[in-house]
């Protein structure tokens, strides 16, 4: 379960890359954009210019490169040609990417022009609720403290923490354990040990927590037609504390 130094520098390579491609999204003009289009892009980003693979293709039958969920979508939305991104969504990308057999996975709420105010309440709050997991990691610490820093400062901001779906140790596969749930009690779940590699994704919905999976068998939705956000980074357990191996060049100052 944990990775040999050699191994978290193989997964810090994948990482800087993956943040690469996020730096190259916040550049686009999302509006008017297909979510197709954006997969285009990001897969051809990816291959041609960071020479990796877009680790998600092919993974579990899913043919593209990204997952783009979009306002009330919580997760694993599937891009479409005609899905076109206006003025006033929010809209996740989640990408993995495979450099040298090791994967990293990352995702970002994006707003899309001018955003209601209350949309984006909820895509900060996210943020910080991922933030407020990551800054529970550490030897010693329990899975069940990162969870509940998650669902503390969701619920005191009066938003609910998506259950079905959770964090996960990565490495050469894109799924390993352990289960990283994005709530819990304190002093509770698996010891954290130093050189252990998962991912902490928090998915916040507006409304009640309830989902349901769409007709297309990939396309995760709240019940109740909310709004939904989520953000993932890749963290590696260290001597003395955390380190996020997908940070973002905007993000140098949090971290």
């Amino acid at each position: 379960m944990t990775k040999r130094p050699e191994e978290i520098a193989l997964l810090a390579e994948s990482g800087k890359l993956l943040a690469n491609v996020f730096h190259y999204l916040n550049r686009l003009d999302l509006i008017g954009m297909t979510t197709m289009d954006v997969n285009d892009l990001v897969d051809r980003f990816i291959v041609d210019e960071l020479h990796a693979r877009p680790a998600s293709k092919g993974q579990y039958g899913y043919a593209y490169a990204l997952n783009s969920s979009r306002n009330h979508v919580v997760c694993h939305g599937v891009p479409s040609p005609s899905e076109r991104l206006q003025s006033g969504d929010i809209v996740n990308f989640d990408i993995t990417l495979e450099k040298n057999g090791y994967i990293a996975d990352s995702s970002k709420t994006y707003l899309v022009g001018q955003v209601s105010e209350r949309a984006k309440r909820l895509v900060q709050t996210t943020y910080e609720a991922m933030w407020k997991g990551i800054q529970a990691v550490r030897p010693g610490a329990r899975l069940g403290d990162v969870g509940h820093a998650i669902e503390r400062h969701a619920r005191r901001n009066g938003y609910s923490v998506v259950r079905e779906y959770c964090g996960h140790g990565i490495g050469r596969e894109m799924h390993e354990p352990p289960e990283v749930l994005h709530w819990g009690m304190p002093r509770t779940g698996l010891p954290l040990r130093e050189g252990m590699v998962f991912t902490i994704e928090p998915m916040l919905n507006e409304g009640r927590a309830a989902v349901r999976t769409e007709n297309d068998g990939w396309s995760v939705v709240t019940c109740d037609g909310k709004l939904s956000a989520q953000f993932e980074h890749t963290v590696a357990v260290t001597r003395n504390g955390v380190r996020v191996l997908t940070l973002r060049p905007e993000e140098a100052e949090v971290g």
